[in-house]
């Protein structure tokens, strides 16, 4: 009876667990990106701080879906957590981490959290059905489903600025997301950090329509090339290897990608959406497809 007695009195406190027990997130370009919002928008330090902790809560558990979903081998040269920890206890921690974010954002009370948190499970069902229907997405259509979680930072900063209430600072926080997106996905089939951090070219393997794969797709659009290969999910090296090439010789699509984020940091540091770069009847002043439809 002591026993029982003694369960009965621990199932009536509060648990040990703590915040002491959650690991502290780094330092890094999300944390950063809000900081530099903040020089415009003059948010309370310690309102600043939980919206840090909240993206980084939620990037960190979109990360270990999404290596289950794209069945990744590999995060910054480590082998992904449901490798190791198995994939029930990575989607109960990830689950956990986004419920975790729910609480400390019902502390600051904005509604437009949650109609971005549905943004971005919108974004990867999309992104999903893309790659197991093998359909290409056009690029107007892969740059709508991309960069919410910088928009969910900015957008609760917005809503407790004390400077800078009267500007609407979401087209930028889109296009500097928009700009990290296709700049990971070119790095991802060229970089040699991203080699030995990820794999090479684990897009491929993943199947994914990143940006570079659409381009070429859509500029050769009578070969089904890129789509074979995409299919097949490759993950020796001899394949993938060809693809790269394809994408880079024939397509010309790194060096279209390239242009692109190129026009991007124009519009960026002159405050503008970019518009494409189109010639007369509607083709590219680069690459034999049409570039990024208006924004």
């Amino acid at each position: 009876m002591q026993l029982l007695d003694t369960i009965v009195e621990r199932l009536s406190e509060d648990p040990d667990w703590s915040e002491k027990n959650e690991p502290h997130p780094r330092k890094d370009v999300r944390s950063q990106f809000i900081d530099a919002f903040n020089l415009w928008l003059n948010v309370p330090k310690e309102k600043t701080k939980s919206i840090a902790k909240i993206v980084n809560m939620l990037h960190t558990a979109s990360l270990l879906i999404d290596d289950i979903q794209d069945n990744s081998q590999l995060w910054r040269g480590h082998p992904v957590a449901h490798k190791i920890y198995g994939v029930p206890q990575t989607i109960n921690t990830a689950n956990y981490v986004y419920f975790l974010a729910f609480h400390l954002e019902s502390i600051i009370n904005e509604r437009s959290f949650t109609a971005e948190i549905l943004n971005l499970h919108r974004g990867q069902g999309l992104d999903l059905f893309w790659r197991d229907n093998l359909s290409c997405p056009t690029e107007k259509e892969y740059v709508d489903m991309t960069g919410g979680l910088l928009r969910i930072g900015v957008k609760l900063m917005m809503a407790m600025a004390k400077t800078g209430v009267d500007v609407n600072y979401v087209p930028l926080v889109n296009l500097i997301g928009v700009f990290f997106q296709i700049r990971d996905d070119l790095m991802n089939l060229s970089s040699v950090t991203y080699t030995s951090n990820k794999g090479f070219a684990e897009d491929l393997t993943e199947g994914k329509f990143s940006f570079p794969v659409v381009h070429g797709i859509r500029a050769d659009g009578e070969n089904r090339e890129i789509l074979n290969v995409l299919q097949k999910k490759p993950e020796t090296p001899t394949l993938k290897l060809h693809t790269v090439n394809y994408l880079k010789e024939h397509t010309e699509s790194f060096q279209y990608t390239l242009v692109v984020l190129a026009t991007m940091e124009t519009s960026r540091r002159k405050g503008k959406k970019p518009k494409g770069n189109r010639e007369p009847g509607g083709k590219s002043s680069y690459g034999k497809s049409n570039p990024i439809e208006d924004w």
